[in-house]
């Protein structure tokens, strides 16, 4: 079980580091590891159970959170319709993206990031994206925009050593972003 004290905080230059593809079939301690993530994200979000182990509620968390650099992260949030999307992602890659962008109307966060980091993060609203689904057991082309899209951005952007708060306009950080949708 990953707790409290297994997440790497953002003071940790491996954040800054980039990960690896991994490769296939699948290692059993790549299976775990998705295990582990997977786990977390189901525990965080049972309040009774985040609170028992003192657990960060998230919606996703990459491999390098945990001090692993291989690309994977795992995701469990439900979109602005209520549906809720899960994903196991193995070496994934962004095809396209639309040039309309989006911002979380309350910035986002960040397991690994300790202290607050106010701002608008500007992501793409719609994102295409292909990966291997450990969920699925297949290789997936994922099309999601909205929260989606930000969530997986977000993740995506771990595995290259990047932070949401790097995307921050350090100058206006709470101007809104012209032309882009609030979320």
């Amino acid at each position: 079980m990953i707790l409290k004290k297994d997440i790497v905080t953002d003071d940790n230059p491996l954040l800054r580091k980039k990960s690896i593809d991994v490769s296939f079939p699948l290692s059993k301690e790549d299976e775990q590891i998705i295990h582990d993530l997977i786990e977390y994200l189901d525990l965080s979000q049972d309040e009774a159970t985040a609170k028992k182990y003192d657990l960060q509620p998230g919606v996703g968390i990459a491999a390098p959170q945990i001090g692993i650099l291989k690309k994977i992260f795992v995701v469990k949030a439900e979109d602005e319709k209520g549906i809720l999307h899960q994903y196991a992602l193995v070496n994934p890659k962004i095809l396209s993206h639309s040039v309309l962008n989006s911002y979380l109307q309350y910035g986002e966060g960040c397991l690994s990031v300790k202290g607050d980091h106010p701002g608008y993060v500007k992501r793409h609203y719609k994102i295409k994206m292909k990966a291997y689904d450990y969920l699925q057991n297949k290789e997936v082309v994922l099309n999601v925009k909205g929260y989606i899209a930000i969530i997986l951005q977000h993740e995506y952007d771990h595995l290259f050593g990047v932070l949401f708060y790097d995307h921050i306009d350090k100058n206006n950080p709470l101007t809104p972003i012209e032309g882009a949708i609030q979320i």
